[in-house]
């Protein structure tokens, strides 16, 4: 299959993960931090992601068939789902928890390592991603295909961590204005995207 056929499974994740809209709590959670310690949070974080988004890529679907769910109606959830987070992105809600989730994790302790709570959990591998591996994946059954979306789901997260790295200096090129204007523009492409799994989903069940 060729390579443009992973545009969209790029894109989803992309968006669902958002490097962008990360980066700002990520400079948050590691204020005060050294310059060497914050890049080990940095891939500490991105490498726990990892395993978790692989762990549901690959057993995803298994435990789906175990829990009885057949693969379109959770491909229609998900769409939902995800359609949920681009409206929280749209509307700038999804920012608003992130913050509150980060402040949590601030307060508990002040030097606290962020990087699996909330960094890896919930705010790389959420939900969203997670649906979004097993909807991907659960796309074509074939090795080639699964690898690819792996490969994507890696590309993905070598941006959030090559972000991370950069971040000070990204967000002040940026400033909250340009942070918003991406925000927006990927929640939008999100939403129809989501659109595009449920009537995926509607399809296989031969509703539509």
């Amino acid at each position: 299959m060729e390579l443009a056929a992973y545009i969209p499974a790029f894109v989803t994740l992309f968006v669902v993960i958002d490097p962008i809209g990360l980066t700002p709590l990520f400079v948050a959670l590691t204020q005060g931090i050294g310059d060497r310690q914050r890049r080990l949070i940095a891939v500490r974080s991105v490498v726990v992601a990892f395993g978790i988004l692989l762990l549901f890529g690959l057993a995803g679907e298994a435990v789906l068939n175990f829990l009885g769910i057949s693969m379109p109606a959770f491909r229609m959830a998900g769409g939902i789902l995800l359609f949920l987070t681009a409206l929280d992105m749209l509307f700038e809600r999804r920012k608003q928890r992130r913050q509150g989730q980060a402040d949590s994790a601030q307060s508990e302790e002040a030097h606290q390592d962020p990087s699996v709570f909330p960094l890896a959990i919930p705010l790389i591998g959420g939900p969203g991603a997670i649906a979004s591996m097993i909807l991907l994946t659960g796309q074509d059954t074939g090795i080639g295909h699964i690898a690819a979306v792996h490969g994507v789901m890696m590309l993905v997260l070598l941006i959030v961590l090559a972000l991370f790295l950069l971040a000070a200096p990204l967000e002040r090129l940026l400033g909250d204005t340009g942070i918003n204007v991406v925000t927006r523009l990927l929640g939008m492409l999100l939403a129809a995207l989501s659109v595009q799994f449920v009537i995926d989903g509607m399809r296989d069940l031969q509703v539509i």
